[in-house]
């Protein structure tokens, strides 16, 4: 899924609303009747087939990591783009989100729809208001303002959280060598000048390309690219020349997020800085893959939350806030039907946006931080990407030809073995690989897990110490 890129598969944007057009009058002797206008078909639904599939080996040898996306991924804003059949779950049948970017070509369309609806209300307005005066007399009462402009809200309201907040967020735009790029969002982690986004927000910015930071009160900084982990979909960048003034928004805790709780997101959706909107929890622990939609792209994977918020292409990267205004999430990916008619080839948002969990995220973004690299947890064997509802399955060969357990590993010490089918992660049914990968990593190196599975019809559970895997090569 293509988020605005951002890397991730940007969606279709919203169509613009048709121009009105004057309706036949009825034929002779059916007045009553009301001609009713075609249906328009829906759009294929965008989800990602993950079977059958290739296998990728997880925590094989450095070079495998993070595994390709299964054939059909769809990208960041194209997120579940990439043909029908059933998600990960068997209940839930998750299509491969897109992430939440989006580029230029979303804001230019955006912009120009409201401008005509802009235009045409405004005319009608004007007929109306010159019709209803014509040889009258009108009078107008106003409410005083009493100031009302600089009443504060607050705090605990959703308007007094985004004027806390908002001065924190940035829109950022990022431009490869080549002319090429998008824009996303970002908010101050530290008074450093750091700034948390995701991965595929910045990516086209890697490589000696241009990257700026905008503030809401229009203050813009160039900045570079600290840090960035594709498998995770976060990346840190830091302001040159950074404001002594910065004010990091306040980390939350992911794990005590209750479904229902309220949530607010912030970002530029289709290039519209600063905006806001609110929904609540959907749900947690939903397990996203999202890509760029590319044949070369490797997918990204969380265990994430999901909200209802409208979050849409150019929301990627942005904060994801709980009611007192703590950071939950990074706003990363949705599942969007596929066919915008802006001409972009975006969608936009359905209710159904994703986010990385804010505890996951910090430990990545203090690991850019510090070492400019992300680290991995890993189990040391190869697992099948196949759709399956019944487990993650190590395969019986790794990839290029490697060994599907790795000698001396986590997955080799607790005694696993190619053919074994692993069911559960601690207390996270697994269901297929790509939930596997997406658990794993949401623990750090050196943690202990409860690893079930099984082997010939039979149940096993054995403890597992992760290990780790520094870099995306």
């Amino acid at each position: 899924m293509s988020t605005e890129n951002e890397g991730n598969a940007v969606p279709p944007a919203p169509s613009a609303p048709p121009v009105p057009v004057a309706s036949p009058a009825p034929p002779q002797g059916d007045a009553g009747a009301t001609a009713q206008l075609p249906p328009v078909p829906p759009g294929p639904p965008e989800q990602h087939p993950y079977g059958p599939g290739p296998t990728q080996s997880y925590g094989a040898p450095e070079g495998s990591w993070p595994p390709p996306p299964p054939p059909g991924t769809p990208g960041y804003g194209e997120a579940g783009v990439g043909g029908s059949g059933g998600g990960w779950g068997s209940s839930y049948q998750q299509p491969v989100p897109k992430p939440a970017g989006g580029g230029r070509g979303g804001l230019i369309a955006a912009v120009l729809v409201a401008a005509l609806v802009a235009g045409g209300l405004g005319g009608g307005l004007g007929y109306t208001l010159a019709k209803d005066n014509d040889g009258q007399g009108s009078t107008t009462v106003s409410a005083a303002d009493n100031g009302a402009s600089q009443v504060k809200r607050a705090p605990g309201t959703i308007a007094g959280v985004a004027s806390k907040s908002l001065p924190s967020t940035v829109t950022i735009e990022a431009e490869s060598n080549s002319g090429e790029g998008g824009t996303g969002t970002g908010f101050v982690f530290d008074t450093q000048g750091h700034i948390v986004t995701n991965n595929h927000v910045v990516a086209e910015a890697v490589d000696g390309g241009k990257l700026s930071a905008t503030f809401p009160d229009g203050r813009k900084y160039a900045a570079e690219v600290v840090g960035h982990a594709q498998g995770y979909d976060v990346a840190v960048i830091k302001l040159k020349n950074a404001p002594s003034d910065l004010k990091p928004l306040s980390l939350g805790n992911s794990d005590q997020v209750a479904v229902g709780d309220e949530t607010i997101a912030i970002g530029a959706p289709f290039g519209l800085s600063n905006t806001v909107t609110t929904g609540i929890i959907s749900a947690k622990n939903r397990p996203v893959a999202s890509s760029d939609g590319s044949s070369s792209s490797k997918a990204s994977y969380m265990s994430a939350l999901q909200t209802d918020a409208s979050i849409n292409p150019g929301n990627s990267g942005g904060p994801l806030l709980n009611a007192s205004g703590a950071v939950i999430g990074i706003n990363s990916a949705i599942q969007s039907t596929s066919g915008g008619s802006f001409g972009s080839g975006q969608s936009g948002s359905i209710g159904l946006g994703f986010a990385i969990p804010i505890n996951q995220a910090k430990y990545v973004a203090q690991q850019l931080i510090k070492n400019g690299k992300p680290v991995y947890a890993k189990i040391g064997a190869s697992v099948s990407l196949e759709e399956s509802t019944n487990g993650a399955k190590i395969t019986d060969q790794g990839t290029g030809g490697a060994d599907a357990v790795e000698s001396g590993g986590p997955a080799a010490k607790a005694g696993l073995k190619p053919g074994d089918v692993i069911t559960k992660l601690d207390d996270s049914v697994i269901d297929s690989g790509p939930t596997l990968i997406g658990e794993i990593w949401t623990h750090k190196p050196g943690d202990k897990v409860k690893v079930t599975y099984t082997r010939g019809g039979d149940q096993h559970t054995v403890d597992l110490t992760l290990g780790s895997r520094v870099g995306d090569s």
